[in-house]
């Protein structure tokens, strides 16, 4: 779930770089931020479904969840900041 995280922040990159000025950054930038949002969305959806379908209890997904969204949205965050700042 982790590489599919940062597969979707590669795909909002690429967006972002298309749809972006390019003398600029700032669509990289814009793009990293808006992963967020997606990124917590996918994995609440994976939370979701580790609850729901494959019977493990929300005390026993929250970790996961907290690793699975963490890793990528922090890589996010750099990279807005990075980019918003060059």
């Amino acid at each position: 779930m982790i590489a599919a995280g940062f597969g979707l922040l590669g795909v909002c990159l690429l967006i972002g770089a298309w749809l972006g000025s390019p003398s600029s950054v700032t669509g990289l930038a814009t793009a990293a931020k808006v992963f967020i949002p997606l990124w917590l969305t996918g994995a609440g959806i994976n939370m979701w479904f580790g609850v729901a379908k494959v019977g493990y209890s929300v005390a026993e997904e929250i970790p996961y969840f907290l690793l699975v969204f963490a890793v990528p949205a922090a890589v996010a965050l750099f990279l807005a900041w990075r980019f918003g700042h060059g």
